[in-house]
């Protein structure tokens, strides 16, 4: 796929996600225990042979840039081709909000490209895909869009974009909604269409006074745009909201969903930390938990996800948590349904305890 130039739009509503977002952009939300949500999309532009990838910068973008960096990790440290970050521009007699204008002001990196195609992903899904099945597609339909979705197995109360297709896949209706239906069809914010498309498309929204690529790139113009619907029928999970977080990190436990989205034919990159091995001490009990390099247990943990360089004291009980890179839960704390975000202390005796399906959250470097 070296004729496809891959974007990352990581200009993303974080409302729903606040707590988690205050310091950072939805991209790089810690997740799995050493991983960052943009790492998915990432990687599997990579695995998927494309060379060349801009990423479309937020406000907030340090993080991005400190764990990115030069793009090594993901191969992208290349002479030709390979990483190029995205500024976000921001206009003082433009008072629009929203992707439309970062592709606009970016033109010139996209039309002194040489690929011929485009992919357009988000960062806020968690997958594993091979986009080459997604480009054959396309090409075979004689596509002008082609929209990666993937069908919902259950009900959930999140905004989303439900698509409508026929049997050969021409999409017939996009519509917003409030709620997502089991067996939806939901569209995971991934494009493909031809460059000069892409063109046409953001030159001709922007110049109209459009703010936002899906509603006044596509869904205002659909009925002149034969746009198709491709199924990715593996494991999908949105990242919209606490509570999904939350459940997604969860569903990472179950050995089956662990496989598919890690342990398969392509792998998910990271940035590589060298760190010790973890330390299980004489009193450690852990159970159907992740545990990642440098943290040192010495209590109890199960059900739960321990990023990098966590401790957990004598007599400590951790269970259904998320705790981020370098928190430290003092001896005989409890907690339990918790979110900690990084550098939390916990101190010796305290109890921390939400509900099974909306978990309390403690923010980064809060000590209790």
């Amino acid at each position: 796929m070296k004729n496809v130039l891959g974007i990352m739009d990581l200009y993303e509503d974080d409302k729903q996600i606040r707590t988690l977002t205050t310091k950072r952009p939805v991209a790089t939300l810690p997740f799995a225990g050493r991983y960052r949500l943009l790492d998915f999309a990432l990687s599997s532009m990579v695995n998927s042979g494309i060379t060349k990838i801009g990423m479309m910068m937020p406000a907030k973008s340090r993080s991005i840039l400190d764990h990115l960096r030069s793009g090594k990790d993901w191969d992208l440290a290349r002479r030709h081709d390979g990483l190029f970050y995205l500024p976000a521009i921001k206009m003082d007699k433009d008072s629009r909000n929203g992707n439309l204008q970062s592709f606009y002001r970016h033109m010139s990196f996209i039309r002194q490209s040489e690929q011929e195609y485009v992919l357009i992903c988000n960062s806020r899904f968690v997958y594993n895909i091979d986009f080459s099945t997604a480009l054959r597609f396309h090409q075979n339909t004689g596509a002008d869009i082609t929209m990666v979705y993937h069908i919902e197995n259950k009900e959930r109360p999140d905004n989303a974009t439900i698509l409508q297709t026929g049997e050969n896949g021409l999409v017939t209706e996009i519509a917003n909604r409030p709620a997502v239906y089991e067996n939806s069809k939901v569209f995971m914010g991934i494009y493909l269409m031809s460059r000069k498309k892409f063109m046409e498309i953001i030159s001709t929204a922007y110049e109209r006074g459009g703010y936002d690529f899906l509603i006044d790139g596509i869904l205002r113009h659909q009925d002149n745009l034969n746009i198709y619907g491709f199924q990715h029928e593996g494991y999908v999970s949105e990242i919209c909201s606490t509570i999904s977080y939350f459940k997604t990190n969860m569903d990472l436990l179950e050995p089956e969903i662990w496989e598919e989205l890690f342990m398969g034919y392509n792998p998910i990159y990271t940035r590589v930390r060298d760190e010790a091995p973890v330390q299980y001490k004489k009193q450690a009990k852990v159970n159907n938990s992740l545990v990642a390099n440098g943290c040192v247990i010495e209590g109890s943990v199960e059900n739960s996800i321990l990023f990098r360089g966590v401790k957990i004291g004598k007599g400590v009980q951790v269970k259904n948590s998320v705790i981020m890179q370098n928190c430290e839960l003092q001896d005989d704390a409890l907690v339990e349904n918790v979110i900690c975000d990084k550098n939390v202390v916990v101190s010796d005796g305290k109890w921390l305890k939400g509900a099974e399906n909306y978990p309390l959250i403690i923010e980064k470097n809060t000590v209790i």
